[in-house]
């Protein structure tokens, strides 16, 4: 087990990176998900639970991937992806939910265009950070009023299938569908994987 340290609003503190094992897996079966389920463009703003997917995703030939500086961003990305034939996702922590909401309202509300979604799913059950916590208040309410179809996935065996599962209703519907990504596939609490 290796040990790294930040700096946090000016005190320094120690993180054992225990956890980074099941960020790994999960990430190699998020990748997977996207694989099997035929996307092959990925934009993204990396996040801490994520950067896992976003280091796999873009070393991986069978996506391309563009990084951005802003959720908003990000989907117009994926939506000029798929007017050019593309099979995009999104991926980025639920806050960039607030930023992109604009832009999904605007692009997939009026015109029908299906983008997958992976959202790291801050503020869920188990949030160690007080700022994380408005981020999971807003987070599922949010999804609502855009009308997007999710998934909340806590279990790393249940990834994949609910990757290919959003993006499948979001090409049904023409419209964004969502995987909210919590639990055992962020945190590692001691318990078997």
């Amino acid at each position: 087990m290796s040990t790294i340290c930040w700096q946090e609003a000016g005190k320094s503190q120690t993180h054992a990176w225990r956890d980074r094992n099941v960020l790994q897996h999960a990430a190699e079966e998020a990748v997977r998900g996207l694989e099997d389920a035929g996307i092959d463009f990925v934009s993204g703003l990396p996040d801490g639970w994520q950067r896992n997917v976003h280091e796999l995703v873009e070393g991986n030939d069978r996506f391309q991937y563009v990084p951005v500086c802003n959720e908003g961003v990000g989907f117009s990305m994926c939506a000029g992806a798929w007017l050019g034939g593309r099979k995009p996702a999104l991926i980025m922590e639920n806050s960039g939910l607030r930023v992109a909401s604009e832009y999904i309202a605007r692009i997939s509300l009026g015109t029908g265009v299906p983008v997958t979604l992976l959202c790291s799913y801050r503020g869920d059950v188990g949030e160690t950070e007080h700022w994380g916590i408005p981020h999971g208040i807003v987070a599922e309410p949010l999804l609502q009023a855009l009308r997007i179809k999710y998934l909340v996935v806590r279990r790393v065996d249940e990834l994949r299938q609910a990757i290919m599962r959003a993006h499948r209703i979001s090409e049904a519907q023409l419209h964004p569908a969502a995987v909210l990504i919590s639990g055992d596939c962020v945190w590692d609490d001691g318990g078997s994987r």
